[in-house]
């Protein structure tokens, strides 16, 4: 009987290549499937010739080891997980490249989850990432003290931009970044701020207030809050109206793309930065240079706050213990540019 269309289709593949198995590595190698487990996994408890000649004989079938397999009997992946809670803000993008850079120096992969700026997505998240991961870095969640504290207490975890009592934190010095804004605004003239807040759960939101109220006081100004608003230039656009209302002749704004935000609909509306009002902006993100007028800002260390924080995990995941629970809080300056000049004649 004349072959079929599919056994001439077969004949044309070839042979089907299939992936080699621990099995293989070990009938190939002349040992049992278990000596070619622990040589992958550890490494120590098999004779060091052995060894040498299962590694040969797996790279010489293609052979590559699962490393999640692996992890089982040792509870070890190498890999972590960051949890931001928007991946379009470029306030994460020096912090992510930071920790990636930390991680790789330990041999670890880092892997990032974006949850939204949602609690409860930043729970299930977590939930399918734990299994999977050695440490957990939260960078500004939205999760409540308690919630945080579950998820430490089945992976060592290390929080960024926030204070969670007995957990490892790492942040920026706020109160100092927003004394340094408050003063280079009484240092221009201005006597009345305001302030366009960010997000009500934020903990940065809550200490950056306290801090410019404290200051303000402590140079006879005013100050009015203004907000919530979204952390994003659609929240910068709506805090605009808000702010004008206040009379202030300055504003600092909860992060950069608020104060974007609102440079962009000031100047729509005719409202000219920094002639008729100041604006202040916080973190000095990636286009904080690239509007117009460049924006003033207190910088945060971003790319040191992500390495800061997967160190500071490593060096607990080894010991399970955290050896401080001190936040680290690392240094906050203030950049003068365009958008900050002395208030307008009345």
């Amino acid at each position: 009987m004349p072959p079929s269309v599919a056994d001439m289709a077969d004949r044309r593949r070839g042979p089907q290549r299939t992936t080699p198995t621990i099995y293989d590595v070990a009938a190939a190698a002349g040992v049992a499937a278990s000596t070619v487990s622990r040589a992958f996994s550890r490494p120590g408890r098999v004779n060091a010739e052995t060894a040498a000649r299962i590694r040969e004989t797996a790279e010489r079938l293609g052979y590559r080891a699962n490393p999640l397999a692996r992890a089982l009997p040792t509870g070890r992946t190498s890999m972590l997980a960051m949890v931001v809670s928007d991946v379009t803000n470029p306030f994460y993008f020096e912090i992510i490249r930071g920790a990636e850079v930390a991680a790789a120096e330990q041999d670890y992969t880092l892997l990032v989850a974006d949850v939204h700026e949602d609690a409860s997505v930043e729970r299930k998240a977590l939930e399918r990432a734990l299994p999977l991961v050695e440490g957990v870095v939260l960078g500004t969640t939205r999760m409540s003290d308690s919630a945080v504290r579950v998820i430490a207490r089945e992976r060592p975890t290390v929080v960024l931009n926030r204070v969670v009592a007995g957990i490892p934190s790492v942040v920026t010095d706020n109160a100092k970044g927003m004394r340094q804004a408050v003063e280079h605004l009484g240092g221009l003239g201005h006597r009345t701020l305001a302030y366009a807040a960010g997000p009500e759960a934020s903990w940065a939101d809550g200490v950056r207030w306290q801090a410019m109220r404290e200051a303000a006081h402590a140079l006879e100004m005013r100050v009015h809050r203004t907000g919530p608003f979204p952390p994003t230039l659609a929240g910068g656009a709506l805090a605009a109206g808000a702010v004008l209302a206040t009379g202030a002749t300055a504003v600092v704004a909860y992060n950069d793309l608020v104060a974007i935000g609102l440079l962009r609909r000031l100047t729509h509306e005719g409202v000219r930065v920094p002639q008729d009002l100041s604006v202040v902006g916080f973190d000095d993100i990636f286009g904080a240079e690239l509007c117009t007028p460049t924006l003033t800002t207190v910088a945060a260390p971003l790319t040191a706050l992500g390495r800061y924080a997967v160190r500071t995990l490593l060096e607990d995941a080894g010991t399970r213990t955290p050896s401080t629970v001190r936040p680290a809080r690392l240094p906050a300056r203030l950049v003068e540019r365009e958008s900050t000049a002395p208030p307008p004649t009345p």
